[in-house]
């Protein structure tokens, strides 16, 4: 995958424990963050449905609450002045409007006040009970959630990215100083996978701030409609949220390295010379399939000793040196893969103790290295072992 330098600076400078915070904008006050938060909520209340709350008898009592809130902010000139620049949608131009009386008897303040919001007060801190703009951010993309209606089409996006990450393929690392959000990228947020499925067009704030609006599915079966810089504060704020990107620090096999490749050890491909009847018939098919950080000529000493090897000699007959990739579980991978074929043999060991060796398979050696080679490009996930066939198969 392509990856742009500032991406890698990022990670860099996370790996080393340096967080780069925007310029923070002069102080407010907690009066004056209380209503940035109450005047946001209406904000998302109106790009939700289209139109500013109304003093509808038979609408939801939250749009009553935000239509009572709306008309004392633009009743107030401090408001208005503190919110002008974040007016994006024009909401501060209209007059208040005349609340309608509620059909349950309540008036707006007592309306208000059932929500637990006090209204005594006609000044600037009449909105104290609303909770502050960071916290309201940090709760965001929670909040906003609904359940995604077309998740079965997103479900193997998921499971696909899991299976990569079991198999090295992926990793995890902290945001660094910005995440890259863009359409077709992951994320962990709150323990969970996200995933950024739309963005609509980019559009300029009144303040001078690009931003967009996103459709981000989660792997719980949820989505948000968040805006990107939303989605961008919530992932900061949550101190194990992650970018799940593409293994990329170098070649996962390679006869020559470059700089700065860690070396993670060998898979090996052996042929037994055992005379175990099956054994013995298919030589040039039966193979066994490890992983070593030693040379594999150390590794296979003994073998005739070892009811790994099957009691017997045995000959190299492939090799892929590891760089950068969990060795363990690209071993489990390949283990994975090639299930079907698995020998399903029993042998006594030098005790006379009855073990079954799990590392052999009835594969040819050309299916083996197109395995690795299809590890090596990421599309590993999109075949299958077909015994029958004795071939790697799309998966339908």
């Amino acid at each position: 995958m392509d990856r742009k330098f500032t991406d890698e600076d990022d990670a860099l400078l996370a790996d080393l424990g340096v967080v780069v915070e925007p310029e923070k904008a002069a102080s407010r006050t907690p009066k004056e963050e209380r209503i940035i938060a109450g005047f946001e909520e209406i904000q998302r209340f109106v790009e939700a449905h289209g139109h500013a709350p109304r003093h509808s008898e038979d609408g939801d009592i939250f749009e009553r609450l935000y239509a009572v809130r709306l008309d004392r902010i633009r009743e107030q000139d401090k408001c208005r002045e503190l919110l002008s620049s974040l007016d994006h949608q024009d909401l501060l131009s209209h007059p208040a409007e005349t609340a309608s009386p509620s059909p349950d008897g309540m008036d707006d303040d007592a309306l208000l006040a059932e929500l637990g919001v006090e209204s005594a007060a006609p000044d600037i801190g009449e909105l104290r009970h609303v909770r502050s703009s960071a916290e309201k951010r940090a709760a965001e993309e929670i909040a906003t959630r609904s359940k995604c209606e077309d998740f079965e089409t997103f479900r193997p996006l998921f499971e696909q990215v899991q299976k990569e990450l079991d198999a090295g393929l992926r990793e995890t690392r902290p945001l660094g100083i910005q995440a890259d959000i863009e359409p077709g990228r992951f994320f962990i947020i709150g323990g969970q996978k996200a995933y950024v499925a739309e963005m609509g067009e980019e559009f300029t704030q009144r303040y001078g701030d690009r931003d967009a609006r996103l459709r981000v599915i989660f792997d719980n079966g949820t989505e948000s409609n968040m805006l990107r810089r939303s989605l961008q504060r919530a992932l900061h704020k949550d101190e194990k949220g992650r970018r799940i990107l593409e293994t990329s620090a170098g070649p996962l096999f390679a006869d020559m390295t470059a700089d700065g490749d860690e070396a993670s050890g060998t898979i090996y491909v052996l042929r037994s010379k055992a005379d175990i009847p099956f054994v013995a018939e298919n030589r040039d098919l039966v193979h066994k399939i490890g992983v070593t950080t030693a040379k594999v000529e150390t590794r296979i000493a003994g073998a005739r000793l070892d009811p790994t090897f099957l009691m017997a000699e045995v000959q190299i007959v492939a090799t892929y040196s590891l760089y950068n990739i969990d060795r363990a579980k690209l071993e489990q991978l390949i283990h994975r893969i090639f299930a079907p074929a698995r020998l399903d043999i029993e042998i006594e060991d030098r005790f006379g103790n009855p073990v079954v060796p799990r590392e052999w398979f009835l594969v040819p050696l050309d299916v083996i290295d197109d395995a690795v080679q299809k590890i090596r490009d990421g599309t590993i996930t999109q075949y299958r072992y077909e015994a029958s066939s004795a071939s790697l198969v799309a998966r339908q």
